[in-house]
C-alpha cells in the first residue's frame, strides 16, 4: 500500500489514453490501419513462425516499425526523434526501452516506477544504448519526471513517441495495486487444473506445488512461463509425477527444462486418463511448434478472471477496498499521457500478456466481452 494518499477519479478505460494503439505478446495491433507482425516480419528479418519476447532486439525492431507506421498515419510530415517509456520493472522494463533506443537510434528517456513506504527517492541512471532511467519509488513523481524531460533539452512533442507498459504500470501499478494482478493469474491456474482434474484435485497440493515452483530457483526449468507452470501443476495434481521427486531431480540437473518434462509425460502418456491425455497432446504440439503459450484453456481462464476483477465493485466502495480486490487504472499514468497526447506525442501501449488472456474470442465478444485495454475499471491515484 501506498503511504500516500489515494483517491478515486471514477471509471475509464486504458483506451481512453492508449487507443487501440496496443499491443500485446503476439505483436498484432488492435488498431487494424497498423500492420501486424505476420505482415511485417520478412520487413524487419524475423525468421517465419517465430514471436520475439519484450527482451529482445527482434521484439523492439517490431515496435519500432509500428511506432513509424502509426506516426505517419497521424502525422505524415513528422518523423520520430524521441521516445519516452513508462514503466514499472527495472530489469524488464529498461532492456525494452534500451533495446528500442538501439533498434531506432532515437534519443530516449524512461520513466520506470515501483511504490514503497520508503523515503521519496529517484535515480537517475545512463543506459549503453545512450538513453537514461528516470528510477523513482512514486508513481506521483510521474509530473516531475515530466519537468525534467523539459530541463533536458528533450520536448515531449509530436516528435516522441511514448511508450506505456500495460501490466503493473497502466493497470495494477506495481507497489500499490499489483497484487491484484498476481492474484488473479494464480486463481486461473488453479480454475483451470481443478476443472480438469475433477473430483481428483487436491487444492492443497496444488498451492504447495504452484507456490514451490513459481520460485526463482526454479526458473531455469519453468522457463519461467505460467504456462509451463500450469500445466506442471496439472501433472502433478493428476499423479503421474511427484513434486518431492522432481524438485530433487531439478536440484540434481537431472530434469533442466520443461520441454526435457514433457517430453517425459509423452512418453507416459498411456498412464493419463483419456480427456488428460488429449489436453496433453494440444499442448505438447503447441510447445514443438514453438507456441509460448501452449496451455489456451489457461490463458482463457485468465482473460476471465481478468476482466471479472475490473470495474466490479460499487464506486462506494473504499479507496482500500478497490486497491485490495480490484484491478485499477493508475491516475498518475493516465493523467501524464493525455498531457502529453495534448501537445501531440503518439501514445502507444505494451503487453507482455498473452492475446488469449488479454483479448475475447469471437463468441466473448458477441456476448459484449472487451479486450482488458477497453475493459471499463475504476482510476485511482495519489
Amino acid at each position: 500500500m501506498s503511504i500516500l494518499a489515494n483517491r478515486l477519479f471514477g471509471r475509464t478505460t486504458v483506451s481512453e489514453f492508449l487507443g487501440n494503439r496496443v499491443v500485446y505478446r503476439n505483436l498484432s495491433l488492435l488498431d487494424s490501419r497498423i500492420p501486424g507482425l505476420d505482415v511485417i516480419r520478412e520487413q524487419v528479418g524475423l525468421s517465419p513462425s517465430r514471436i520475439p519476447r519484450k527482451s529482445e532486439l527482434d521484439y523492439a525492431r517490431v515496435v519500432v516499425h509500428m511506432l513509424r507506421q502509426a506516426r505517419y498515419l497521424d502525422a505524415p510530415a513528422t518523423e520520430i526523434e524521441r521516445l519516452i517509456f513508462v514503466g514499472d520493472t527495472r530489469l524488464n522494463d529498461s532492456t525494452a526501452f534500451d533495446n528500442l533506443c538501439r533498434a531506432s537510434g532515437w534519443s530516449g528517456l524512461a520513466f520506470i516506477a515501483s511504490e514503497n513506504d520508503k523515503l521519496l527517492k529517484v535515480e537517475i541512471i545512463p543506459m549503453e544504448g545512450g538513453g537514461s532511467l528516470y528510477l523513482a519509488n512514486r508513481w506521483a513523481v510521474l509530473p516531475d519526471f515530466d519537468r525534467y524531460c523539459a530541463e533536458q533539452g528533450f520536448p515531449i512533442d509530436e516528435a516522441t513517441a511514448v511508450v506505456v507498459d500495460l501490466d503493473k504500470t497502466a493497470l495494477g501499478a506495481r507497489g500499490r495495486n499489483a497484487h491484484v494482478i498476481d492474484q488473479v493469474r494464480v486463481q486461473a491456474v488453479e480454475d483451470t487444473v481443478a476443472k480438469l482434474l475433477g473430483g481428483d484435485f487436491d487444492a492443497a497440493a496444488f498451492r504447495k506445488a504452484y507456490d514451490t515452483l513459481n520460485q526463482v530457483e526454479f526458473h531455469p526449468f519453468t522457463g519461467d512461463n505460467q504456462d509451463y507452470l500450469a500445466y506442471i501443476c496439472l501433472i502433478l495434481g493428476a499423479g503421474l509425477y511427484d513434486l518431492d521427486d522432481v524438485m530433487v531431480d531439478v536440484g540434481a540437473r537431472r530434469l533442466t527444462t520443461f520441454r526435457q518434462f514433457i517430453v517425459g509425460v509423452d512418453e507416459r502418456r498411456c498412464d493419463l486418463p483419456s480427456a488428460l491425455a488429449t489436453i496433453h497432446d494440444g499442448i505438447y504440439t503447441r510447445v514443438k511448434g514453438g507456441d509460448p503459450t501452449p496451455f489456451k484453456a489457461f490463458r482463457r481462464n485468465e482473460y476471465l478472471a481478468t476482466v471479472g476483477r475490473m470495474g466490479f465493485m460499487d464506486d462506494s466502495s473504499s479507496v482500500e477496498a478497490l486497491l485490495a480486490g480490484e484491478i485499477v487504472i493508475t491516475q498518475e499514468v493516465r493523467a501524464q499521457a493525455l498531457e502529453w497526447a495534448k501537445r501531440g506525442a503518439l501514445l502507444f501501449g505494451l503487453s507482455d500478456k498473452p492475446d488469449e488472456a488479454s483479448v475475447p474470442t469471437t463468441e466473448q465478444a458477441q456476448q459484449g466481452y472487451e479486450p482488458i485495454h477497453r475493459t471499463v475499471t475504476h482510476v485511482v491515484g495519489a
